[in-house]
């Protein structure tokens, strides 16, 4: 394809081995097409966009396909995701507190596994800035998740207030919110999975905001009893929906090339995540009766991926790794697949 043979490479030269470089390069283009007329984009999204309408938590989205958290994660290009045919955006993860992120070099890519690893850090402006953009710019026209993490400065023991603060700031824009205890680049985040943990979370963020969706997004390292625990914590506390899954910390299924990156300490997220990805939507929409709501994501790299998540029960998926490797194309071409065979799924939850 046309960006994997001349756009991704001819940015990697400019850039070398720095792909936060290019991600940054990359997110700057698509702030100005963001910012083109009108008519530009309305074009593109024609091209782009699918007719796959289907209301989720009472939701309507046009389509199917949204963009993961991380790639857009203080939201500076939100006029843009529409005009590539994604269905729905997903930015974040922030938090309540700007913070830098880990060192740098903090992100990596595996060519040869179609993979990238990153220990990014929850790096953003925090919420309070987020809605401020929101508040001056507006929404995209295709529904809006906003991801919420905790601040690497506040003690686990503050969680609750970190989340509810940033709640508190972005709810009123947010279509959905995604509570994201799952990421493995916060120490003792993960820990916050736990049943009381996520129970006292639960009840103060339904208490803040209680006619937003909430969702939580889980970490594919869980065990299946692990798993269940937190489904029933969900449950119990009214959550709408699941997001499954944020990056590994398994290094299952590289490429031998690919065995030097490996190394680094961070979350891998692409192909090798695939099955793992699959496997736990499918865990979570058996032990929930196929009556929670799952947003499938991890290793969708074309359109087969994205029906395999369909079929195993997601009622939408999301994508980031495999766009940033190869480009907004690979949403038009799971956009029309799902779009010819959207008869095989759910139109409404």
């Amino acid at each position: 394809m046309f960006f994997d043979s001349l756009v991704r490479p001819a940015l990697y030269r400019l850039h070398g081995d720095d792909a936060e470089r290019v991600h940054e390069r990359a997110l700057q283009a698509l702030s100005v097409l963001g910012s083109a007329p009108q008519t530009v984009r309305q074009a593109l999204r024609r091209v782009n966009a699918a007719d796959d309408a289907v209301t989720v938590f009472g939701v309507r989205f046009p389509g199917r396909v949204g963009l993961a958290a991380g790639m857009d994660k203080d939201g500076r290009a939100l006029r843009a995701w529409p005009a590539l045919g994604f269905g729905f955006v997903e930015v974040g993860t922030v938090t309540r507190h700007a913070q830098p992120g880990n060192p740098r070099p903090r992100l990596f890519a595996l060519p040869a596994s179609d993979a990238v690893i990153n220990r990014m850090g929850f790096n953003n402006g925090g919420a309070d800035a987020l809605a401020a953009r929101l508040g001056r710019d507006g929404r995209p026209d295709v529904p809006l998740g906003v991801s919420i993490g905790k601040s690497k400065v506040t003690p686990i023991d503050d969680a609750v207030a970190d989340y509810r603060t940033s709640l508190q700031a972005l709810h009123p824009f947010a279509d959905y919110v995604a509570i994201n205890v799952s990421s493995p680049n916060t120490p003792g985040l993960r820990a916050l999975q736990d049943r009381d943990s996520l129970a006292e979370i639960l009840a103060a963020l339904r208490d803040t905001a209680p006619r937003t969706p909430l969702l939580v997004k889980v970490a594919p390292d869980l065990t299946d009893d692990a798993l269940g625990e937190l489904l029933q914590v969900c449950t119990d506390h009214g959550v709408a929906g699941i997001i499954a899954t944020n990056t590994t910390l398994r290094r299952d299924g590289l490429a031998s090339a690919d065995t030097p990156v490996a190394a680094e300490q961070g979350g891998l997220s692409g192909r090798p995540l695939t099955r793992r990805a699959l496997d736990v939507v499918r865990f979570v929409h058996t032990q929930t009766s196929g009556e929670l709501p799952i947003i499938g994501v991890g290793g969708i790299g074309g359109p087969a991926d994205a029906e395999a998540m369909l079929d195993a029960g997601a009622a939408l998926v999301q994508v980031y790794t495999a766009f940033a490797l190869h480009g907004p194309a690979l949403v038009r071409r799971i956009n029309r697949t799902l779009a010819a065979e959207r008869a095989r799924w759910p139109s409404a939850y």
